[in-house]
């Protein structure tokens, strides 16, 4: 077991780069198995979601071949098999094998996915969109197997514009016959990445971006290489390091306009940045003006970033709101802020928060992957040593988190116990 040490209040200077979108990553990997041949993948971050995934490739029996965060990965001999609960409930993304296998061999045994308890997640949508396509489901316990005699295009409308579901119902039309509408579909520019992977390999897909995807089937699909975009929740989590902490701190690496959301709150709270390509310097902010937060769909402000940004909330002069609209628990960090001094009232998703608080370290869990990076913060800001656990939620999804915050100045560790 291992825990994450912070010894708090030091400035963070020098420059921090930004690795490839884990979102973007998780579908990647999955759908270089829609091919018949070989698949390089670059700028894969060297997260746990990657080698979870890479588990999953070789159990069906696919070549996976590594040269830092170059991935190449052989379909050539994949085998159509059950994927056992063992592997499937390390991450969530594991549900876009059901896409990629039922596109490819209208046949797909798996049990359902895991990942972070940050609300019921049910996938709902993504089988309503598989059996709108001719599919038949099956469940029994927590298995699914899904099948179709085949599948055709079919006009899809999403009652909510999941990410998961989009991409999935992308992967189970690239190969079916007739063509494909996804309605309400999700815009993520994770999702035009995905796109731009499945075209590369042959497919017929336009629309990604917007709420309205056009598939239109293919019968094949080659061999092709992508490169995974940066991976903008990463940023935005260093990027509000730099708005509390940050001593002419660099984030190098992003693209500013998938941040836009985040940059117009700083610009409102008193926040200076000075963005140069695909740069942005920081510094902190010793007076932050109180605002009001929603998360909302892209491109709202991205849940993902709602729990670290709560802690920057606590260091405004004046009372803020953080309003949480996507998972119902993304609320179980706030009792830990609660515990180190923060002054928050919480109202079902709706978090009150009163500034300016005065941290101070103590022993704190994390409770999923973005409320452990929302702790980190806490701790890197907080007077004295906080000690997190639970941290196989943070290293998930942030790459090498702990080496990029040591070389610009802060004082973190993990520790074996």
């Amino acid at each position: 077991m291992e825990r994450i040490i912070i010894d708090g209040g030091y400035p963070l200077s020098g420059t921090i780069s930004i690795g490839g979108a884990k979102n973007s990553a998780v579908a990647l990997i999955p759908a270089a198995l829609l091919a018949d041949g070989m698949c390089t993948i670059k700028n894969v971050p060297n997260i746990t979601d990657r080698d979870a995934l890479f588990d999953i490739v070789k159990w069906l029996n696919c070549d996976i071949h590594q040269d830092g965060s170059v991935i190449k990965i052989d379909s050539s001999n994949l085998k159509n098999t059950l994927i056992s609960q063992e592997l499937s409930v390390k991450l969530r993304a594991s549900y876009y094998f059901m896409g990629v296998l039922l596109s490819k061999y209208k046949h797909v045994e798996i049990y359902f996915p895991g990942g972070c308890n940050i609300g019921s997640r049910p996938i709902d949508l993504h089988l309503k969109g598989f059996k709108k396509m001719g599919a038949k489901v099956t469940k029994r316990g927590h298995k699914y197997t899904i099948d179709a005699e085949e599948l055709h295009g079919a006009e899809i409308n999403l009652d909510f514009a999941s990410v998961g579901a989009t991409i999935n119902i992308m992967f189970a039309s690239v190969l079916a016959e007739g063509t494909t509408i996804i309605k309400n579909a999700a815009k993520e520019v994770e999702i035009i990445n995905i796109m731009d992977f499945l075209n590369k390999m042959g497919a017929d897909i336009t629309g990604a971006g917007t709420d309205t995807i056009v598939i239109n089937g293919v019968k094949e699909l080659h061999g092709t290489e992508i490169e995974v975009i940066p991976d903008r929740i990463e940023a935005g989590t260093y990027i509000l390091m730099g708005a509390l902490l940050g001593d002419n701190l660099k984030v190098e690496g992003i693209i500013p306009e998938h941040n836009e959301a985040l940059f117009n709150k700083l610009s409102e709270m008193g926040v200076k940045y000075q963005i140069d390509g695909h740069s942005v310097i920081l510094n902190k902010c010793e007076h932050l003006k109180p605002v009001d937060v929603k998360t909302l769909v892209y491109p709202g402000f991205p849940t993902d970033l709602g729990q670290p940004m709560s802690v920057l909330l606590t260091q405004a002069e004046g009372v803020c709101t953080m309003e949480e609209t996507i998972w119902e628990n993304r609320v179980g960090h706030y009792p830990y802020l609660q515990k180190m001094g923060a002054d928050i009232k919480l109202d079902g998703l709706k978090a009150t928060i009163k500034g300016k608080a005065k941290l101070k370290g103590t022993d704190i869990n994390a409770t999923d992957l973005r409320g452990g990076a929302a702790l980190i913060l806490a701790g890197l800001i907080a007077e004295g040593t906080t000690t997190i656990s639970d941290i196989d939620y943070i290293l998930r999804g942030y790459e090498n988190i702990i080496h990029k915050l040591s070389n610009v100045g802060a004082k973190i560790k993990i520790e074996q116990i």
